[in-house]
């Protein structure tokens, strides 16, 4: 049976312990980081916090989704042993914190570049939710592959004893990225929202960096793009061999992102 608690969470037992960190109002997306999870070790932790750190001073804090209750069913049904739903206060209980993480050269760079100070604040709750859960092993998807590239990168460089694993995106049967976020789209604005994983679909045909960018950019005609960018695995400048796609826009007053892997001639 799946606990719900407040504080800092004591894995029971010996074994490999995973976490899974979200913002709540979960969905598909989030089951198969957990099921990732649940495969790979005895234990398993979801932490639910909604990160004000991470959000620009005319972003959706207020409006974020809130359903712990349904959450937690999620969790129960996917065999989650404990999901760790921590105050503000107990995770800043200074307030806003003096010391941060700053997420160097990439942090400023896509979606550092349209929300600057945003990875400083994601990877400020990562580290500190990494040390009251002490796991093993911590699950991340691929959607927001930034990020992910970010906590690799912030986990080698600080030598943290924990493993990252990176889950592929979960999408809708018409190709749309599952986002806590899609929800805010009306039908309408969600059929705009597909130009997204088209484009990339269509982009992913080429093999060359021009041609790559060239037919994804006509896909997205219309919408009000942040940026569409081409970039290695690691996020550097991309020339050949394996790259990823990256995208952003908004739709009505929703923003979105999604990615999608490319091979390079």
């Amino acid at each position: 049976m799946t606990k719900l608690v407040t504080t800092a969470p004591v894995p029971e037992g010996p074994g490999r312990t995973a976490v899974v960190m979200t913002m709540g109002a979960l969905h598909d997306g989030h089951a198969a980081l957990m099921r990732a999870a649940r495969k790979d070790a005895d234990f398993v932790i979801v932490t639910i916090f909604v990160n004000p750190l991470q959000f620009g001073a005319h972003e959706d804090l207020d409006r974020y989704p809130r359903t712990l209750e349904k959450d937690l069913q999620i969790c129960e049904a996917e065999g989650v042993d404990i999901v760790f739903a921590p105050s503000v206060r107990e995770i800043y209980p200074d307030g806003t914190p003096q010391v941060t993480i700053h997420p160097g050269p990439l942090g400023e760079q896509l979606e550092g570049a349209v929300r600057p100070g945003h990875f400083a604040g994601v990877l400020t709750v990562v580290l500190k939710l990494l040390h009251l859960t002490r796991p093993d092993v911590a699950y991340f998807g691929e959607k927001d592959y930034q990020q992910l590239t970010l906590i690799k990168r912030m986990v080698r460089d600080l030598s943290l004893d924990v493993e990252i694993v990176g889950v592929p995106t979960v999408r809708e049967p018409d190709g749309l990225a599952l986002s806590s976020r899609n929800r805010y789209l009306s039908p309408d604005e969600r059929q705009l929202a597909l130009a997204l994983s088209r484009a990339l679909n269509k982009g992913a045909t080429q093999h060359t960096p021009d041609a790559v960018l060239a037919t994804a950019g006509k896909e997205l005609t219309g919408l009000s793009v942040d940026y569409l960018e081409l970039r290695d695995p690691r996020l550097g400048p991309a020339h050949s061999g394996p790259a990823r796609l990256l995208v952003a826009a908004r739709v009505g007053t929703t923003r979105l992102i999604d990615n999608i892997e490319v091979e390079l001639h």
